[in-house]
Formats: structure tokens, sequence, C-alpha cells
């Protein structure tokens, strides 16, 4: 007999897109970044335990949001929608890899300058990413891509 229900991994992850397209789900993870480095800068394990744990736990944290029009919503919304390729934007978040290595290296070895400058980089593209998938996607609204 065939059933018609979703399944129970499709149920999961249609969960956990929506909790996680709560803006605030998506707008505290802007805050892993620099408290991860920061931890790693002090050699703080606790804090770097609890970011990591805030960082696992965020996308469920939150409950599902009463709209989906945000610009935070549809970036995680585009995420969720298969926007996972290599082309543009996609290749903002592999620029971000060797940024994000560079700024723990640097937090690691105590630079406090090049922590900070690597960060930046690291951020703005991911705000650059993030920004592009909101543009791109309609997912908020429809659920598919929109035309450029």
């Amino acid at each position: 007999m065939v059933s018609d229900s979703p399944s129970l991994r499709s149920r999961l992850q249609d969960t956990f897109w929506e909790r996680h397209a709560n803006p605030w789900s998506a707008g505290t993870r802007f805050l892993t970044m620099p408290a991860l480095l920061y931890a790693v800068y002090t050699r703080d394990g606790r804090l770097l335990l609890a970011t990591l744990g805030f960082t696992v736990v965020n996308p469920v944290a939150f409950p599902p949001p009463a709209r989906t029009d945000s610009w935070l919503s549809r970036i995680v919304l585009g995420e969720g929608k298969g926007s996972m390729d290599f082309g543009y934007p996609n290749v903002l978040n592999l620029l971000n890899v060797p940024s994000t290595l560079l700024a723990l290296w640097a937090a690691w070895k105590r630079r406090p300058a090049a922590t900070v400058v690597a960060c930046l980089v690291a951020m703005g593209l991911k705000l650059w990413w993030v920004d592009a998938i909101a543009r791109r996607t309609e997912a908020g609204r429809t659920g598919q891509w929109r035309a450029e």
C-alpha cells in the first residue's frame, strides 16, 4: 500500500526550514562568528561550547514565523529550496571559507587586527550572499525562484 503522506524525513526537513525561517533565528546566527572568534581569541571554553551549542540549536529554537515575507525569512527559505549550486551567488560562500579560516587562525594566534579584518571580510561575503539569495528568491511568498 502506497501512502500519500510525506515521509518522516520530509516532515522533519519542512519543520526545520519553517522554524529556521523565523527572522529571529536567521538574524541571531550573524552573532555566532564574532562570538566564536572571541571565544577562540580569549581561550574561553565555556563561550566556545555555548556558541557551538547555540549554532546547533538555533534553527529549531524559534517557532515558525507568522509571515515569511521578511528579508531574513526569504533568505532561509531560499536556502531550503535548493539554491545551493556552484554559480553566483553561492560562489560567495566558497570565497567565505578562506576568510573564515584566516579569521580563526588569527584569533588562535591572537592577532587582533587580522582577526577583525578577516571576520569583516567573512561576514561581508556572507551578507552579500544572503542579500543575493533574498533578491533572487520569492520563496517566502510563492515558494519559487523569481526570473531575473
